[in-house]
């Protein structure tokens, strides 16, 4: 399918506004079938998944320090699971079957328990048969607030997805079929932002929180209307705020910016050939006394240097996939000629070690590397440390070294979160002893 403005050109009216939890402990997040208005007003409804009646499901908040407790109860037709995504949490807790867990069985219930040690922005979504169930919308936000949070009038989550969707509002069947496994993954026709607020007053100072819930399309994005700073990458702080230019999020990246109203928040969409809206912060009012103050970087995040000398030097090769060569594994996609989970992991760690990993993108297609438990600096060019990340986006021919710190025992998933070339070989996962 391509992109055409009937199909894709978003208007304010698309907007789907997230729900809001008060989270009680422990509290039930429900996953079952819902309808959603994904289509504008007026055009007809998607019968998806989603949590407690809505997709995406509730914003879950929390304080850093906090335990967070929930029961998943499925009520799918399906077994599934919850990953919270980018937490440096208990490995029991990490949701990944097969590997930290059994699956969660139709009428079956699974009780989550952690604590969340870092402010920022996270997420939540299933973690079994994902390239469908994230599709269809079994996902939310998570948002761990810092004890002394930035000042600002709004404090917005604003969720990025796209939708292979018919003119009747049904959700395009094919879900798992070998074309989008080995090219770019499910790509929509239809893509929206999912704010948690629709409207601001011109001079507000507000947060935005900007999460790829997407299983597969990289955004590339314009935001007009606010003069803002990018204060933190997959939830961690910047040491210092840079200047809001047009960006890419990648699936499962997040964003956050801090900035002043100018104008209706425009959320674009920027193609080499055409721009299109995805939606947009409607202005309803003005703020009499607007926050004049500089925006201040964020609190430092705890996150333990990576030793000069690292204990390993690593490698992981990106292969197969359409107009890619041939390699060792037994799936469309492999890494170090190995598709899938095998018994023994990519590597093994003890804890507190340093591993620089040389992430090699050797197909036709970007893929977005994802690990679990941890965050991970991005090295620079010149071997310098970079941003502090838990998704890296490797462009095809390209590479991505990161260092990590392997401080959180257990065995953890590593990924492309492109979640069709997930599911035809492209994880692997490490260990920590």
């Amino acid at each position: 399918m391509t992109f055409n403005r009937r199909t894709f050109l978003m208007s304010t009216a698309a907007v789907l506004t997230l729900p809001r939890a008060a989270l009680a402990s422990p509290s039930v997040l429900r996953a079952e079938p819902v309808k959603a208005q994904i289509l504008p007003e007026g055009d007809g409804t998607t019968d998806m998944l989603g949590f407690n009646g809505s997709t995406p499901g509730p914003e879950l908040r929390v304080r850093q320090g906090d335990t967070l407790a929930v029961r998943f109860d499925n009520q799918t037709s399906e077994a599934s699971s919850v990953h919270w995504h980018g937490i440096r949490l208990e490995n029991s807790m990490d949701g990944v079957p097969g590997l930290t867990q059994l699956v969660v069985k139709p009428g079956e219930s699974f009780d989550y328990q952690f604590k969340a040690p870092d402010a920022g922005t996270y997420w939540y979504h299933s973690h079994n048969r994902s390239w469908e169930q994230v599709a269809k919308g079994l996902y939310g936000p998570l948002i761990v607030e810092e004890a002394n949070p930035p000042q600002v009038d709004h404090d917005i989550t604003v969720m990025l997805d796209d939708w292979r969707i018919e003119e009747t509002g049904a959700l395009a069947g094919g879900f798992g079929n070998m074309h989008d496994f080995a090219h770019a993954g499910r790509m929509g026709n239809y893509a929206k932002i999912l704010p948690s607020q629709e409207s601001i007053r011109l001079g507000d100072r507000i947060r935005l929180r900007l999460i790829n819930t997407a299983t597969a399309r990289v955004f590339p994005i314009r935001i007009e209307g606010l003069a803002a700073q990018v204060v933190a990458l997959d939830g961690m702080p910047l040491a210092t705020p840079r200047a809001l230019e047009d960006f890419q999020i990648a699936p499962a990246q997040r964003v956050d910016l801090i900035g002043d109203v100018k104008s209706a928040v425009d959320f674009l969409f920027v193609l080499r050939d055409d721009i299109y809206e995805m939606g947009s912060l409607k202005i309803d009012g003005e703020n009499p006394s607007p926050i004049t103050s500089p925006i201040k970087a964020l609190s430092a995040p705890d996150a333990t240097r990576p030793k000069d000398v690292p204990d390993h030097a690593l490698r992981l090769k990106m292969e197969g996939g359409a107009m890619g060569g041939r390699h060792a594994g037994d799936d469309i996609w492999a890494l170090n000629g190995i598709s899938g989970l095998k018994d023994k992991p990519f590597a093994t760690f003890k804890r507190g070690e340093t591993a620089v990993i040389d992430l090699v993108n050797d197909t036709s297609w970007p893929h977005g590397i994802h690990l679990h438990g941890h965050h991970f600096f991005e090295m620079n060019q010149d071997g310098t440390l970079g941003d502090y990340r838990d998704t890296s986006l490797v462009d095809r021919g390209a590479s991505q070294k990161i260092a990590v710190v392997f401080d959180n025992p257990g065995k953890w998933l590593l990924h492309c979160h492109m979640l069709g070339h997930q599911a035809s070989g492209m994880k692997t996962w490490v260990e920590v002893v």
